[in-house]
């Protein structure tokens, strides 16, 4: 164990009441713009406010939906139309402030909202509210930024703090940026890890542990499973940049998926004490495995690593295996018998834990079948399973992408060169069943998922930040047979997949809000389903079916409704296989 870095950092709403709260400040008007929750702002303007000092202190993060939460009542006001006229940066995507308002026009009632693009305007969102009696009322809610470069030279234009102070004569005395807290946490955070004497060459560490603790609560939205949380948030800003700079550092490029820095390990948490807290320091891999039993199909968790050898046993035939760097096994069944086989696999990324379940639910299904031919390895980065299952102990409705990559930092279907470890698996269910369809289990994030420290919208997977129902990706050779395949195996499987209770009304109403927040999709609507279909790598198998279920901190009925349509997708794509097989 080694340490790299440690600090704690005064909140910067402490230090403007250090700053203004003098005589020479009464009478004049400060507003600032800080990333702390509500009830900590409120407390600092009561705190100005007893020095006599007028003080409005907004939120950085997420101006515009803030400014609805906490300035406007839809339902006493009787508003009937929202027009929001956002901002546009020729430094950012056009669809940045859109994708901030998520999910407003999902908390406005039966209010009318229209977002138009304010071409003129790079800092604000203009707002006009329409009553049911004809009153119109307009606001300007500022949005604070700065362009700023990070450590390996991308350009990002990220919520910033900001300060504005109005003198007793009612002129503008300043009205600049302001660094704040979180901001310089993150900062001296990312500065100490990158001037660290790193070894010369990958892995790194084991672990990378950066522990932080900060005192604001996280806030639910009326809305599914949405949530403003900065904790989150900045594991996500952590891992995320972390990745980057380390594979810049060895020469990848920053979103490449090969690098192997290690495994990095942002743990976020909640404290009482005033201050923020930061201590980075590397640590050797842990190796304790979950235990734990639930009937799998009604599982309302993600299940034990246990019980994935448990339940992958009742699976008949050969068991075949592989290791990770850490040492752990990955588990496979290959099920011989007269269909055409089929390859089926979880798990790849670990925090997306429905597919795990529907694996292991479909596979028990067709052991079932007479002739069923496949093979099942339900769990293909259990290092990142284990981390993730150590994770949720503390916050379970977070996203935790520090457990979507395996144990050495990399996407293990992106490894191709030194030991394969978890990729030989994929190698010997190939081998060993010459299966050309592989079906493979994935999710993402059941709510918004952002990095406001590094330009809000995430960098490399802009398509996945807001949920847009049950995702199907179908990538195909590029040979004309298989192209052709595809486009009648993906039509078909949709057909199918109709039938499941409830899923096209799901669907609907994400497809429908991410187009609000998210302009127009660039994916196609098949059969009510969203779905992308392309090419694949040359050296994949032929067809490659990903399903993309919005389960990351899904829990309850949720979990159960995500594994179900996961495990209705296998049989489904296994069944339209065979048809579309013999036709040859």
């Amino acid at each position: 164990m080694t340490h790299i870095f440690s600090t704690s950092i005064t909140p910067t709403s402490h230090q403007l009441i250090e700053r203004f709260g003098k005589p020479e400040y009464q009478g004049q008007v400060i507003e600032a713009w800080l990333f702390d929750d509500q009830e900590h702002r409120l407390q600092t303007e009561a705190i100005l406010l007893s020095l006599g000092v007028k003080a409005k202190i907004r939120c950085a993060y997420k101006p515009l939906l803030h400014f609805f939460l906490e300035d406007i009542d839809i339902l006493s006001n009787h508003i009937k139309r929202i027009e929001v006229h956002y901002p546009l940066h020729d430094k950012s995507s056009e669809k940045r402030f859109l994708l901030e308002t998520y999910p407003l026009s999902a908390l406005v009632g039966k209010a009318k909202i229209h977002f138009v693009a304010n071409p003129k305007s790079m800092d604000a969102y203009e707002v006009i509210l329409r009553s049911s009696t004809g009153i119109q009322t307009q606001y300007k809610v500022f949005a604070p930024n700065h362009l700023h470069l990070d450590l390996i030279g991308q350009t990002h234009l990220s919520p910033t703090g900001w300060i504005k102070v109005t003198n007793a004569e009612g002129k503008i005395a300043s009205n600049e940026r302001l660094v704040t807290d979180y901001e310089s946490l993150f900062s001296v955070g990312m500065e100490a890890v990158s001037k660290h004497q790193w070894q010369d060459r990958e892995p790194y560490f084991e672990e990378l542990n950066i522990q932080i603790f900060l005192p604001w609560k996280e806030q639910s939205l009326d809305y599914n499973h949405e949530v403003i949380s900065l904790s989150e948030a900045l594991h996500e800003d952590f891992y995320f940049s972390l990745q980057e700079w380390f594979k810049v550092k060895a020469g990848h490029l920053p979103n490449d998926r090969e690098g192997q820095p290690g495994q990095i390990v942002p743990e976020i948490q909640h404290t009482e004490d005033k201050n923020l807290s930061i201590k980075i320091e590397t640590r050797p891999y842990q190796v304790q495995d979950t235990e734990g039993q639930q009937i799998l199909k009604t599982a309302n968790t993600p299940i034990s690593m246990k019980q994935v050898e448990v339940e992958l046993g009742e699976i008949t035939g050969d068991t075949f295996t592989a290791k990770t760097v850490t040492g752990r096994t990955i588990h496979a069944r290959y099920h011989k018998g007269t269909d055409f086989p089929v390859m089926i696999s979880g798990g790849q990324h670990a925090n997306e834990t429905t597919g795990v379940v529907g694996a292991l639910r479909a596979a028990q299904t067709l052991n079932e079948q007479g002739g069923s031919h496949f093979t099942i390895s339900p769990l293909e980065n259990p290092d990142g399973y284990a981390l993730h299952q150590r994770l949720i102990t503390d916050n379970p409705y977070h996203m935790h992408h520090a457990a979507r990559y395996t144990a050495l930092g990399d996407d293990l279907e992106y490894r191709v060169k030194g030991s394969l470890f978890e990729k030989e698996i994929r190698h010997k269910a190939r081998e060993i069943s010459q299966a050309q369809l592989h079906i493979n289990l994935h999710g993402y994030p059941s709510h918004e998922w952002t990095r406001p420290l590094s330009g809000y919208v995430p960098h490399g997977f802009d398509m996945w930040t807001i949920p847009k129902g049950f995702f199907l990706i179908l990538r195909h050779s590029a040979d004309e047979k298989w192209s052709a395949y595809a486009e009648e195996f993906i039509h078909l499987v949709t057909l199918k997949l109709i039938k499941v209770p409830g899923v096209l009304a799901f669907n609907k109403e994400q497809v429908e809000l991410y187009k609000k927040h998210a302009g127009e999709t660039d994916f196609r609507i098949i059969n009510s389903f969203p779905c992308l279909v392309s090419y694949g790598k040359p050296e994949d198998i032929p067809i490659q079916l990903i399903t993309e279920y919005p389960d990351e901190t899904l829990y309850g009925d949720g979990f159960i409704t995500g594994h179900n349509i996961q495990t209705a997708t296998v049989l489904a794509a296994y069944e339209v296989h065979q048809i579309l097989s013999s036709k040859e």
